[in-house]
């Protein structure tokens, strides 16, 4: 069976375009098939609408029951799931395996927010009653990211259905293979037919879905594109926008502090995922003098030590970018700073084996005018500063704000980069992609449009609706009113 496009429970081809996603660590062919047309996206988005009035009434408690069954049917397909996303997009077996994790104690986390960010109440006034309860906004159109593309798509989906909303998702063309599974277990779990619908395709079925009869765009990717998305509904706000964006993620490391652990807590920011995280440290600052030559030599060392290969080989911390295209736009980003002077501590280079592998690279970019940019790869640039005071300013010199860190022992410093460093996402002697699930995701400036979600995604899911209750219609008395 054609699992190209899945509407009102149905699996079929798609009407557009055909592509193919390669493993950009073998070039195998692992996704094949033809995108959604235009008239399938819109079919899509009248079966959610269809859907929706009926998902919508059933009890809170049976919807939560659905998605809890959810939860099992994801655990058991966890191996399935990780190898599917290995295979898209090269993240090592280990770090999907954590994606498959997450991805199931996503539910928990959701229906623990939905109870409280999105609940009801109910209080009693001197007429009867005073009641708080929430609606959901109807047809939810979802767009995926390739780099966790399960736990992502799935962190607007879990709480869009448990407020009551129906979908239509588009996976990432990059990453598609996993969207079938979620569809499988979403199956098992007994959703009705067109509660959740699935178009796969490029550019143009993302432009076909936009324009589709939504309520919301629930999106998660590049601040390039999210913009896009927030100028198409310009002049549209009945239309819910939820959009995760990236970041220019700053890292502060300052003595006292152990230079080893530093050096740890600093690669693992920078080159988790191969750098393909929107929470990764993009730029590390470091003081002036013996201290910071010595984390640097020490980050060195564990940039030079990274295993890197493919997802099924034993011991690896990181796979290949998620393309081949991907691993020049790494270089030409290196090359760009070069020009503009910095100095290359270890150079992000391309790797023998091809595909999408590329080293970890370091380039010291202090006093050189670099743009403000995103690069979705495992490139760390440092900068030397001479005073802390110099290190929070420049660490929020940047459009974006989604995460940031201190490495420090010093109290008193944390105090400061905690009330002063512009981060929706702040850890202390932690890497910085790292996130709880019962916390929200999100930060000021250009990551997002401060609609933060993982638990705080219960917010953009409902609208609330408050009541004032009276058992039966009573006379009234005003000042003036007759009567």
């Amino acid at each position: 069976m054609d699992k190209h496009v899945y509407i009102d429970g149905t699996w079929t081809s798609g009407h557009g375009p055909a592509f193919e996603n390669h493993c950009p660590a073998t070039g195998d062919v692992v996704w094949a098939g033809q995108a959604a047309d235009t008239s399938q996206v819109n079919a899509a988005a009248v079966a959610a609408r269809k859907a929706f009035p009926g998902w919508a009434r059933l009890p809170q408690n049976d919807r939560t029951h659905i998605l809890e069954a959810y939860a099992e049917e994801i655990g058991k397909r966890a191996n399935a799931i990780a190898e599917a996303i290995s295979r898209d997009m090269g993240k090592a077996l280990w770090d999907s395996l954590s994606e498959a994790g997450a991805m199931k104690g996503k539910i928990g986390h959701s229906i623990n927010a939905q109870v409280e960010r999105a609940g009801t109440r109910f209080g009693e006034t001197a007429f009867g009653s005073a009641h708080l309860t929430h609606r959901p906004h109807g047809v939810m159109g979802v767009f995926g990211p390739f780099n966790f593309p399960g736990h992502l798509p799935n962190g607007h989906i879990v709480p869009a259905l448990l407020a009551g909303n129906t979908c239509v998702f588009k996976p990432s063309e990059l990453a598609p293979s996993v969207a079938a599974l979620m569809v499988e277990a979403f199956e098992a779990a007994g959703l009705p037919e067109g509660c959740l619908n699935v178009v796969h395709g490029g550019r143009d079925t993302g432009a076909a879905l936009l324009d589709a009869d939504i309520d919301g765009l629930l999106f998660t990717g590049s601040a390039t594109t999210g913009t896009y998305f927030h100028k198409h509904f310009a002049g549209r706000p009945e239309v819910i926008l939820a959009l995760e964006m990236g970041g220019n993620n700053p890292l502060i490391i300052w003595d006292p502090a152990d230079v080893e652990a530093a050096a740890d807590i600093a690669a693992q920011s920078a080159y988790l995922t191969t750098g393909q995280r929107c929470s990764c440290a993009r730029r590390v600052f470091l003081p002036e003098g013996t201290f910071g030559d010595q984390v640097i030599d020490a980050m060195v060392s564990r940039a030079e030590g990274l295993r890197i290969g493919a997802w099924d080989e034993e011991g690896v911390f990181m796979g290949p970018l998620v393309s081949e295209r991907a691993a020049g736009q790494a270089v030409d980003f290196q090359d760009m700073l070069l020009s503009k002077g910095a100095k290359p501590i270890r150079a992000l280079e391309r790797l023998d084996r091809g595909g999408g592998f590329v080293s970890a690279g370091i380039v010291d970019v202090t006093g050189c005018d670099v743009p403000d940019e995103e690069l979705f790869g495992p490139l760390m640039q440092v900068i030397r500063v001479k005073t802390f005071d110099e290190a929070i300013a420049s660490a929020n010199d940047t459009r974006f704000g989604l995460s940031g860190g201190l490495t420090s022992d010093d109290d008193a410093l944390w105090l400061r980069a905690h009330q002063e460093m512009r981060a929706g996402i702040l850890n202390r002697n932690r890497p910085t992609a790292g996130a709880g699930g019962d916390m929200p995701f999100g930060g000021p400036g250009l990551s997002g449009n401060s609609r933060p979600g993982a638990y705080y995604a219960a917010d953009y899911c409902a609208w609330p609706q408050a009541s004032q209750v009276s058992d039966k219609a009573g006379r009234l008395k005003a000042q003036g009113f007759p009567g």
